[in-house]
């Protein structure tokens, strides 16, 4: 079955809405290396949409409203990612600049 452009184009927004909501759950999960995996697999998608050129030309109407429902998704699961990860971030942050002021007042009084 051929697909149209449109089709096709709308097909590589909805595999990256689907791999999003992928990095949602591992997110909900702390599963890290799923979301790192995810998240390699998402910008793989992005650039190979970047690839086939200007989307937006051979968009009509419906296919407009179609991938602007679909990026809205994919920000409402984006800012749920940031949500759930900001916290995890701020506390490996502070244990990695712990352990660099350890080793600092560490170093400053051996003599």
């Amino acid at each position: 079955m051929n697909t149209t452009p449109q089709e096709t184009i709308l097909n590589h927004y909805e595999s990256i809405a689907e791999v999003t909501q992928l990095m949602l759950q591992a997110a909900w999960r702390n599963d890290w290396d799923a979301l790192v995996d995810a998240e390699a697999c998402c910008a793989s998608l992005i650039e190979r949409l970047k690839a086939e050129g200007d989307p937006t030309t051979i968009l009509d109407d419906a296919g407009r409203r179609r991938k602007h429902e679909i990026i809205r998704r994919v920000l409402a699961d984006d800012a749920q990612i940031r949500d759930l990860t900001q916290p995890w971030l701020r506390q490996l942050s502070a244990h990695l600049g712990h352990g660099r002021n350890a080793r600092a007042l560490e170093a400053a009084y051996r003599t």
